[in-house]
């Protein structure tokens, strides 16, 4: 069985009075089905990760199988409030794509961003996915007035 560079422990959030975490109130249930997806990524999914990982885009902190309140989003990055989901066959079906649409309404309501890539756009054109992802996190670092960082959050005079 191959290792999983995902795999990590079950950390539940701490829930802040003054304002919302950015976990928006997922449940424990929530967390638990994050974690065995989590455990379970796909050849797509790592593939991206690969990209996403370890503050390489901008010192922006990705995270995978992240929960944001009932949902769970393949990648999210909380600074920019950025959702990037992975789609495969399974989002070909009608009552798939309503779910997504239902599904983005309700993220949208927490001013998360969310852009979504086919299974077959990242095996095929993965460089032009990467390009436009950073596209995205430079337009969402502009809207929401985010400081420009260099690698590991360091800031970095040059942006």
């Amino acid at each position: 069985m191959p290792l999983n560079p995902l795999k990590g422990n079950l950390i539940l959030p701490k829930m802040k009075s003054d304002r919302m975490s950015m976990f928006y109130g997922a449940s424990p249930y929530v967390f638990q089905k994050a974690e065995v997806l989590r455990n379970s990524i796909t050849e797509t999914e790592l593939t991206l990760w690969g990209f996403l990982s370890k503050s390489k885009i901008m010192g922006l902190r990705f995270k995978a199988q992240h929960p944001i309140g009932r949902f769970i989003a393949d990648f999210y990055c909380h600074s920019i409030k950025l959702v990037i989901d992975v789609d495969g066959e399974l989002h070909n079906s009608i009552d798939n794509q309503k779910y997504d649409i239902g599904r983005t309404f309700e993220l949208e309501k927490f001013g998360i961003k969310i852009i979504r890539y086919r299974n077959k756009q990242i095996f095929h054109d993965f460089e032009n996915i990467k390009k436009n992802i950073i596209k995205y996190c430079n337009l969402r670092k502009v809207e929401l007035q985010v400081p420009f960082r260099g690698f590991r959050g360091r800031k970095n005079n040059n942006n």
